[in-house]
């Protein structure tokens, strides 16, 4: 069974969805294991390191011949998987509402495509679930980005030539990426709050050291909503919350927002009426802006000022962080590919209405297969 890690040919995208440590557990699984060479370059892994680990290294087309599984990070583009075999596994982040001509692509190729990012949130599956550890670096890098454009210290200092306040950092969206936002900012010295539409965060906020800012007597959503994410809120919530953030941000040096709704546009958290209430200087870190942002003025890609706030944008944040991202990511993929290995067969198998193989198959038989993507 040949196991195939492809280079990405994304713009910016500098991970690899195979690094040396989980192709040398994959050859211990006894898969065959080949990497384009240079897929790990972004990541900082060798061609050298890859081999070492037991795996063969060559161009794409050896790689992907005969390949049972082919993994990636971002889903390639159908035309540079000529030569892949009808039947083989896709499994990457394949973005199935954006990318849909891609997801025809792969069912016209006879591939059976597994797109990761809709891994259900259930117990089993926390190892497998490329979301979670890929936020999780995002909410951190999002602190260190508003560090860097930040023009004063982050914690308080006393000195003899005075005191320098600690910074006011403000986290809208407490998920993944949130919490460690708030984590991170603790540790730096910020005095730092956050808020939710989700009830239950409120005691996750505190746990962190925090302050909650919550809406109060208008009901938002109580406890998690579908699939850990948060959803639509009644239009009296939003108005309420509306003004509550209102008075809030305009106390604040450093406002991360992180907030997306699965399917959906990501929900405006931020006016420009609200940014211009901030104090020049003040930044703001949109981590939803290459799903339309939660930020007014937010631009995908780009850092830009408006009333004298530095609004940054960055696209791909996990992969600014490559090497660590890699890791996690492809040990993401290992975990999956390891929870479903059937030693008989000398490969992974997803057995008939298994609830993960029913969550992340989009195609299958040169059909378009999941019931997310009907009509």
């Amino acid at each position: 069974m040949k196991v195939a890690g492809l280079r990405e040919t994304a713009s910016g995208e500098r991970r690899v969805a195979v690094t040396p440590k989980t192709a040398r557990k994959l050859v211990a699984l006894g898969a065959e294991v080949a990497v384009e060479a240079g897929a790990g370059e972004g990541a900082s892994f060798a061609d050298a390191d890859y081999a070492a680990a037991g795996a063969s290294v060559g161009t794409r087309a050896a790689t992907l011949a005969g390949a049972d599984v082919i993994l990636g990070v971002q889903g390639p583009d159908p035309a540079t998987l000529v030569g892949a075999k009808p039947g083989a596994w896709l499994v990457a982040s394949l973005n199935p509402f954006a990318e849909r001509a891609r997801v025809e692509g792969y069912a016209a190729a006879g591939l059976e495509a597994l797109a990761m990012e809709w891994m259900p949130r259930i117990t089993r599956a926390q190892s497998m679930d490329i979301l979670s550890s890929q936020s999780n670096l995002a909410g951190y890098k999002a602190v260190l980005d508003a560090a860097a454009e930040y023009g004063r210290a982050f914690p308080m200092m006393m000195t003899a030539a005075g005191t320098v306040s600690a910074a006011r950092v403000f986290v809208m969206g407490v998920g993944v990426a949130g919490l460690q936002a708030i984590a991170t900012a603790r540790r730096l010295g910020a005095q730092v709050s956050a808020t939710d539409v989700r009830s239950a965060t409120r005691e996750q906020i505190m746990s962190l050291g925090a302050k909650p800012v919550f809406v109060e007597n208008v009901a938002g959503i109580e406890g998690e909503g579908a699939g850990g994410y948060a959803g639509e809120t009644s239009p009296e919530y939003q108005a309420a919350q509306a003004a509550l953030v209102s008075s809030h941000i305009a106390k604040q040096d450093i406002v991360i927002t992180t907030a997306l709704i699965p399917g959906r546009a990501a929900p405006r958290l931020v006016s420009d009426a609200q940014l211009a209430t901030m104090r020049p200087g003040s930044v703001v870190v949109d981590l939803a802006v290459e799903q339309g942002g939660n930020v007014e003025g937010a631009q995908a890609g780009e850092v830009v000022e408006r009333h004298g706030v530095r609004i940054v944008g960055h696209r791909n944040v996990p992969s600014r962080l490559a090497a660590d991202a890699s890791a996690l990511f492809s040990r993401n993929l290992l975990n999956f590919l390891t929870a479903f290995w059937d030693k008989e067969a000398g490969r992974p198998v997803l057995p008939e209405g298994d609830e993960i193989g029913e969550a992340i198959r989009v195609t299958r038989g040169g059909q378009v297969v999941s019931a997310r993507l009907a009509g």
